[in-house]
């Protein structure tokens, strides 16, 4: 088995950068159900343990509603429990039923629903599915809201589903099964960051076998003679050489990987994949500070605008955001190997709508912004003390993935765009060319992307046994 890579290092997405003693994950940085982590290694029988260890961050995350407007989110539910009947009466006890709700549904979803490979309709039709049917039927806000009235209760509830890429109210109420992932399963930190679970997914491949070469970018998708009228082989070409191959899995993104294959062999329209909901695309912006920061989690969501005007901007105007909510990552708060003793590693997200323009002008306008209210709200100077500062929005995202629209999380799970609905892991064309990744089943995000490569895998095994 060979994997071929168009950039430098393994992780894609989840690529690290490292400059002058700072260390920065440029993709993902949460760890998030961690039982599906566990689940992939232990198909090949290991365990996390034997490539990192991880730690549970407590406070999970801070939340900046406002200048002096502050909420940490505990570990354990009687605390969240507490803090949230310390906001609204009553909404403890309410809080209880609704994470037990959200329990059942996380595991309807993780043992049953993720799993499937999105070929009919019929597969969603079980015992459980059709029990749950009322929270397909539902939106994530209008379960929240009917439950819970303080705006930060809702706010915090409602943010998980930003994972999935579309607005609260637009995304199904059986979704919300990400506050138990975030709640009761926990946020977690595996030892010198989310590249770590990069390395011991390439450590493994290649204690397995697996060939990789860098650097090795897939510029066209032919078809060769196969064994038998119905089938085709595949060769993928790089700049230099070609690749036959038997079978040939893209995890690269699902619209860029059908252009490379001739117009008559694709399976999607432009037409389609333009009236696609997509998740947002991020601003980025990578800091190194020469001082230690204050006031400040190792994850920390400012709140202190209006979420549904900049949801607006990402999902209906699609425009640059007037006042966007933000979020910061500051690992070296939990990894003092992030950042040179005494100093910072910051990693700032804005998230905005994939397709619009992006150039530096812009970058630096919304850089002053975020950095002015980022100083507020944590009442610090931060702007003098930056030593390192890299930016990374639309136009990198294109160039570096080839990322349809420079969308940075995949499509959408509205109702729409769930299952059977999503592109198919399987090309209708060339039969043994499948897709996996964000883009098709189950959906974006870290786990939902490890377990689309699982699904890949058990459907080749169904066609092509050994």
């Amino acid at each position: 088995m060979t994997v071929l890579e168009k950039n430098d290092q393994p992780g894609g997405r989840a690529r690290q950068w490292k400059q002058d003693g700072f260390t920065f994950d440029m993709g993902p940085t949460w760890y998030w159900m961690p039982d599906i982590f566990e689940k992939f290694f232990a198909d090949f029988g290991k365990k996390t343990s034997d490539y990192y260890s991880l730690q549970r961050l407590d406070p999970s995350y801070r939340v900046y509603f406002g200048e002096k407007d502050i909420m940490d989110m505990p570990v354990g539910q009687e605390k969240i429990e507490t803090l949230f009947e310390s906001l609204e009466k009553g909404s403890g006890k309410k809080l209880r039923k609704f994470l037990a709700s959200a329990k059942k549904t996380y595991n309807v979803t993780v043992n049953e629903m993720v799993h499937i490979p999105g070929h009919s309709p019929i597969e969603l039709v079980t015992t459980d599915t059709i029990g749950n049917l009322g929270l397909f039927l539902m939106s994530v806000r209008t379960q929240v809201r009917s439950m819970f009235n303080h705006p930060h209760i809702r706010n915090v509830l409602e943010f998980p589903v930003l994972f999935l890429g579309a607005k609260p109210g637009k995304i199904p109420a059986f979704y919300n099964f990400m506050n138990y992932a975030d709640l009761e399963l926990g946020t977690w930190y595996p030892s010198e960051g989310m590249y770590s679970v990069v390395r011991a997914m390439y450590g493994l491949a290649t204690e397995l076998g697996v060939k990789f070469n860098f650097n090795c970018e897939v510029e066209k998708i032919g078809l060769i003679p196969g064994p038998s009228p119905k089938e085709k082989g595949v060769v993928a070409a790089s700049i230099n050489e070609k690749y036959e191959c038997d079978i040939l899995v893209s995890g690269a993104d699902y619209h860029h990987t059908e252009q490379l294959l001739d117009a008559g062999l694709r399976r999607y329209s432009e037409n389609y994949w333009n009236k696609k909901v997509f998740a947002p695309s991020a601003l980025l912006f990578y800091l190194g500070v020469n001082k230690k920061l204050e006031n400040m989690s190792h994850h920390t969501l400012f709140f202190d605008a209006d979420f549904d005007l900049h949801a607006e901007a990402i999902y209906d105007d699609k425009h640059w955001p007037e006042n966007p909510l933000f979020y910061v990552s500051c690992a070296s708060k939990t990894d003092l190997t992030c950042a040179p003793e005494g100093f910072e590693n910051v990693t700032i997200l804005v998230p905005v709508a994939p397709g619009i323009e992006d150039n530096d002008e812009t970058r630096e306008k919304y850089f002053t912004l975020v950095i002015e209210r980022l100083e507020k709200m944590t009442n610090q100077k931060i702007r003098g003390h930056i030593v390192l500062k890299r930016s990374y929005c639309i136009s990198d995202f294109k160039k570096d993935y080839h990322s349809y629209k420079g969308n940075a999380y995949g499509l959408a799970n509205t109702l729409f765009q769930t299952a059977f609905l999503r592109p198919k892991i399987r090309s209708r064309k060339v039969n043994n060319l499948y897709f996996a990744g964000q883009l098709t089943v189950p959906g974006p995000g870290v786990p939902p992307c490890i377990i689309s490569g699982k699904i890949v895998a058990g459907e080749i095994l169904k066609n092509y046994p050994l």
